[in-house]
């Protein structure tokens, strides 16, 4: 397995600079277009399962995170407030609280539960120098992060809905799961002070991973202040494990909140608040695709899908063409002209690109390509339409398969 704080520069998709300080990478075009493309393929697979998305700002009051205790449990980890016209405002460690005040803001039924609210936001953190290290442990954090807010009975069928969706998105990155965590509270004082909450919550989780059928380990120390959770543990080349995607039971903030709904009876009900994160945050999961792929992604994640290789200046035209045809079915396309050198060369530098395009003068007259595959297989010519197609149709399915036939050798 790859370093990706070393291969991720190398290729390109992020880096850092002293001025902007620590822990705060920014992203060259390469690894925009990587992110945006995982974005957009968890807000798809959340509007499918019925999420709504919000936006929420970054800063809140201190009083919320007093509220949401936060502050009494958390505050070591969070930025110190600024003063803003009397008041204190904090970036925020969580968008949790944020999205119960949305919750709150409007009245609800049981009909309409469980409401699935999701967001891509930024959250902060203020990690110490010494930890921090390339994508994996930043201090500005864009979290793809959802909160149902359901009846008591829905609570375990919405858990194990977004374990099923946590095991598609694995399979769609191309990543595996190290294992499976029960975390659980342990010794010390960092938790909400509920006994009988806790025990609620835990026998809920798990029965969903029994549920489930995966193989899980209980962890005591290693739950939210506010509930236990499902962490879904991976592990990089040298086995040292992270948590990328959680699934959180979370009977306290909605107490903490006033949080309700009006019940088949026309009286008020506490919500339970599922907290769940398909990928965790982009930087880690990045991270972690670099790393697992060496740069080689799946199709639909590269920051190149196609290279288009004309043999000579005499093709350049038709490449142009090509490109103009990608854009305009979302495929990110690039030319590597004759002025990049031989095509033997211009091919090896294509090489993390999943599909090389090479027209000569015969594909160009019969507006045809000449398919080279990563894996280096080769096809014969075929329509330009039908091979676009055809990786259209393979990139739109966030397969992690190359081609969908028989290739020639």
């Amino acid at each position: 397995m790859h370093d990706h704080r070393k291969l991720g520069r190398e290729l390109d998709l992020f880096d850092t600079d002293p001025l902007m300080g620590a822990g705060l990478p920014y992203w060259l075009p390469d690894g925009a277009a990587v992110r945006h493309a995982l974005e957009e393929y968890v807000r798809g697979a959340e509007r499918r399962a019925g999420y709504r998305h919000v936006y929420s700002p970054v800063l809140g009051k201190r009083e919320l995170y007093e509220i949401s205790g936060h502050w009494s449990h958390y505050s070591e980890d969070m930025f110190p407030p600024m003063d803003l016209g009397g008041e204190q405002v904090v970036l925020r460690p969580s968008l949790c609280p944020h999205h119960a005040l949305i919750y709150r803001s409007r009245a609800h039924s049981y009909r309409e539960l469980p409401l699935r609210m999701a967001e891509l936001g930024g959250m902060y953190r203020s990690e110490l120098s010494g930890v921090l290290g390339g994508l994996t442990r930043v201090r500005a954090i864009q979290l793809n992060d959802a909160h149902i807010f359901c009846t008591p009975d829905q609570a375990a069928d919405e858990a194990r809905a977004a374990l099923e969706l946590i095991r598609r998105a694995y399979e769609a990155l191309g990543i595996r799961a190290a294992r499976y965590r029960l975390s659980l509270p342990g010794p010390g004082g960092k938790y909400v002070a509920d006994p009988g909450m806790w025990q609620r919550a835990a026998a809920l989780l798990r029965e969903v991973l029994d549920d489930s059928g995966v193989p899980y380990e209980a962890a005591e120390g290693e739950a939210a202040f506010y509930g236990p959770k499902i962490d879904v543990q991976i592990a990089d080349g040298a086995g040292r494990e992270a948590t990328l995607s959680t699934v959180q039971v979370d009977f306290h903030q909605p107490e903490q909140f006033g949080l309700h709904y009006i019940g088949p009876d026309g009286a008020k009900h506490r919500p339970v608040m599922v907290h769940r994160s398909i990928i965790g945050s982009v930087e880690r999961a990045v991270a972690h695709l670099i790393e697992v792929h060496g740069g080689a992604f799946p199709a639909w994640l590269a920051p190149t899908q196609l290279a288009v290789l004309p043999v000579s200046d005499a093709e350049m035209g038709q490449a142009a063409g090509l490109v103009r045809r990608c854009a305009g079915l979302g495929l990110r396309a690039e030319i590597a002209g004759a002025d990049h050198g031989t095509l033997g060369a211009r091919i090896r530098a294509a090489r993390l690109v999943p599909y090389q395009a090479v027209i000569g003068a015969k594909e160009a007259a019969d507006d045809h390509v000449a398919v080279r595959l990563r894996d280096g297989r080769r096809l014969d010519a075929m329509p330009a339409d039908e091979f676009l197609a055809r990786i259209g149709a393979l990139v739109d399915a966030h397969s992690t398969e190359l081609w969908d036939g028989d290739a020639a050798g």
